[in-house]
């Protein structure tokens, strides 16, 4: 055919073919270029880094840090300007404080306090791995041996000058390293800035607390409270509970992660904002009552200046302008926090900032307003060893241009938005004296090289002046299993109609009135759910057929409280099986819609559908063991801990390699999940002093344990079995044993050999990026598992067996 045959076709096509060659070419332009740009990219920064590498080699308290961060000078002239006005810092002690803030942060550690082999793990630091330290040297600076700190009960926290980079990449250190890492995924330590733990100890929490955690992650403090809860093993029950909030929709699921690690049914994970978190109900003798918190941290986001040592691009960011922004919000948090505290109640507020912007300008304003109901705590005489200084009562307030104002009658019209009336002290010098702001106390980071911090005790001694009744509905609720629905009243903001009371408290800040400032109650409005929907949480009817082949299958205890156990699915078949509190129980019946909760409970039994052919298909799960336990009065077989050992050792041992005495024991057993117990004898006190309970399972041949991977590694280290060497070889293997989940039904081998081998082993904590938070989902069956992958806590909840996420 002609070209005028083909007519415009041809033309088109040339065309079309011309554009997908010229795309093809720009592609390629633009390939070279970035590749260009990231030579020269790395060019430039090799010089900076050899630079950083021979002042970090000779610097020696500069190590580990200086190659992070080779170009941030630290200096900050504004800085120096504004804390010298202030006078936070005695004149004398100007130059210690600003050389500590120049060096970097000593790492901290702190050993759980209420596991019931707190004091093994403490002694295992001491005299194994502490003792290692004594005299190494790292690139030609010595290490430091490990300080316990003097003010934290019974040596539980201890720090070190190791920063985080010398342990990650020093071959002499890699044990110690790998101890902490494994230790910490087992919830047995956290890593944690001293100062961090200042506010739960003030608290003086007991375990029949109920506690707000109102800024909650990444979980730290949280964590702390929760070990408090649980200062008696006994009790797998405890009174009281914490309920963890968080406005970041994906931190709240690194707070899960922090949470799940201590395995209590007391911990719920909710996410709200703060400055408006919803009044709860709960159902007290069949009446609803608004739900007042017993202790509340208030732990508010700040500007952070105070964290210099371990943030060092606070340096360079550092303005005036950040303390005046986060003054108004922190303000309604306080308040909020106030106006949910019972009477007597205590709630801590700290920030790890040192401006009075922030501190003593928020404690003084929420205290005015108060109008008597609120009192700050003397705690001076708690926490003997803490040096602390006393809150000031005089401050200025500066502008990013380094304007100072001393009074509010002094700032200009077009400033006024930014400066508020609340950022001044109260002139009256008697208030001022009555306010007693002396008793808060603000770390300063050279006197025990630590990072700099501030906290406020408040007291409550009656309902806030706007809200001079405790808010009550009185309702009768209808007898209730499951999830049902609460109806919003206006009693839900905490507050009575009290608006003459509260016009007068807002003459002074009408702005910050409308925003639910610290002048009265947050505004009611409809509550905003972000972030990913999670499943129900299902309670099971008393009726349910699920549990009756469970309670004779394990012989649980007529006190079992079955009404607690949950699921995360409304329909189909109930893979998990979680157990929260009868208080946390009350909670979830009566706040389903106002309240958006991310996760709570801990998971005490998984589907094993072969199993229902030895009588029962439900087998126990390691995390929720030490709650079960208690109950259990069947299928338990006490072990010597050579058969523990034996059992943490090897992934499916023949029964013949056990103790005559368990093999006794197991001949008349029938197979299905079994509880293994170790308790110590006190008469050889070389031997592991503390008692442990692991989930297993009986085959026709053989007995193994369903552990995860860091705690059979921490339970090794506590008798004395060296882990280090092994470990390398155990993650080879660790892909074919980590599925705890996984369903022996999908299988294809015969009965014996599944339960014997196929059954998976705990898996260890995958690791996600900090960034999605994401908690790993179902493992329904090997094939699923990516299809999967991008759910949340509400799945994890439902289906798996992999509870945490490695941040």
């Amino acid at each position: 055919m002609s070209a005028e045959g083909r007519g415009g076709g041809g033309s088109v096509w040339r065309c079309a073919c011309a554009e997908r060659a010229g795309a093809r070419s720009a592609i390629t332009v633009l390939g070279r270029l970035l590749a260009a740009m990231g030579r020269r990219a790395r060019e430039r920064r090799r010089p900076q880094q050899q630079r950083g590498g021979e002042q970090g080699g000779g610097g020696g308290g500069e190590q580990g840090w200086s190659g992070g961060y080779p170009e941030i000078v630290k200096e900050n002239a504004l800085f120096e300007r504004y804390y010298r006005g202030q006078a936070v810092v005695p004149a004398a002690e100007w130059d210690a404080f600003m050389a500590a803030l120049r060096e970097p942060l000593p790492a901290t550690l702190r050993i759980t306090g209420y596991k019931s082999h707190a004091r093994e793990i403490r002694h295992c630091l001491k005299e194994r791995f502490f003792a290692e330290l004594r005299g190494l040297r790292v690139d030609g600076q010595e290490v430091e041996m490990p300080q316990p700190l003097s003010w934290y009960p019974e040596e539980l926290a201890w720090h070190t000058n190791l920063s985080r980079k010398i342990l990650r990449k020093s071959p002499q250190l890699e044990k110690f390293h790998q101890f902490l890492v494994s230790e910490t995924e087992c919830g047995n330590i956290s890593r944690q800035e001293a100062v961090s733990m200042i506010p739960p100890l003030l608290l003086n929490v007991n375990p029949h607390h109920k506690i707000l955690d109102m800024c909650a992650a990444p979980g730290s403090k949280t964590a702390q409270l929760i070990e408090m809860l649980h200062a008696d093993m006994n009790d797998p029950f405890p009174k009281g509970f914490v309920i963890a909030n968080d406005v970041d929709n994906k931190r709240c699921y690194l707070l899960v992660h922090q949470a799940k690690r201590l395995n209590s049914p007391c911990i719920m994970v909710v996410n709200h904002d703060a400055s408006s978190i919803p009044n709860l109900q709960i159902d007290v003798d069949g009446k609803k009552e608004v739900l007042f918190y017993d202790r509340i941290l208030c732990d508010v986001p700040c500007s952070g200046d105070g964290t210099m040592r371990k943030n060092i691009d606070v340096w360079k960011k550092w303005t005036t302008q950040n303390s005046l922004q986060l003054h108004g919000l922190q303000l309604r948090i306080a308040t909020r926090g106030v106006e949910q505290l019972a009477e007597g109640g205590r709630m801590v507020y700290s920030t790890c900032s040192l401006n009075p912007i922030e501190n003593e300008a928020v404690i003084a304003a929420l205290l005015e307003k108060s109008q008597g109901a609120l009192e700050l705590a003397d705690v001076s005489s708690e926490l003997p060893g803490l040096k602390r200084m006393p809150g000031i009562t005089k401050w200025k307030v500066m502008l990013k241009d380094g304007q100072w104002f001393e009074e509010w009658k002094d700032v200009p019209l077009n400033r006024q938005t930014q400066i508020r009336p609340t950022m001044f002290p109260v002139k009256d010098e008697e208030k001022l004296k009555a306010m007693n702001l002396e008793r808060c106390l603000r770390i300063l980071p050279h006197h025990q090289n630590t990072g700099g911090f501030f906290v406020a005790v408040l007291i409550k001694k009656s309902p806030m002046p706007w809200n001079k009744r405790q808010p009550k509905v009185h309702q009768k609720l209808p007898q209730r299993t499951e999830d049902a629905e609460v109806t919003t009243t206006n009693a839900d903001d905490g507050s009575e109609d009290t608006s003459k009371k509260m016009q007068e408290s807002q003459n002074s800040d009408t702005e910050q009135s409308k925003k639910g400032g610290v002048c009265g109650p947050p505004p009611s409005k409809k509550m905003k759910m972000f972030g990913f929907k999670e499943d129900p949480f299902v309670f099971l009817p008393e009726d349910d057929p699920l549990f009756e082949p469970i309670q004779k299958f394990y012989a649980l205890d007529p006190s079992f409280p079955k009404m607690n156990l949950l699921t995360r699915t409304q329909e189909g078949k109930k893979r998990q099986l979680y157990m929260v509190s009868k208080e946390l129980r009350n909670v979830l019946l009566n706040n389903s819609e106002k309240m958006k909760v991310i996760n709570t409970g801990i998971k005490v039994w998984s589907r094993n559908s072969d199993g229902e052919q030895f009588g029962c298909a439900f087998r126990l799960a390691q995390e929720g063991i030490y709650t079960l336990y208690p109950f259990i009065h069947a299928r338990i077989i006490n072990v010597c801990i050579e058969d523990v050992k034996i059992l943490l050792t090897q992934e499916n041992p023949f029964l013949s390699k056990f103790s005559s005495e368990t093999q006794k024991k197991v001949k008349d057993m029938a197979m299905g999940s079994i509880v293994l117990k170790y308790d110590p004898d006190p008469e050889k006190p070389d031997e592991l002093q503390c008692p442990i309970v692991l989930c297993g399972w009986q085959g026709k041949t053989s007995l193994r344990a369903f552990v995860p991977k860091n705690e059979r590694l921490h339970y090794l280290r506590m008798m004395g079995v060296e882990v280090f060497k092994a470990k390398r070889k155990e993650e080879e293997s660790e892909g074919k044993t980590e599925e705890e989940g996984m369903d022996v039904e999908d299988k294809e081998h015969d009965l014996v050999t599944k339960m014997e081998a196929e059954i998976g082993e705990e898996s260890s904590h995958s690791p996600v990026e900090s960034s999605a938070m994401e908690v790993e989902n179902k493992i329904e069956d090997l094939g699923q598992f990516s299809k999967n992958s991008n759910n949340h806590v509400s799945q994890e909840s439902k289906d798996s067996d992999t509870n945490d996420v490695k941040d």
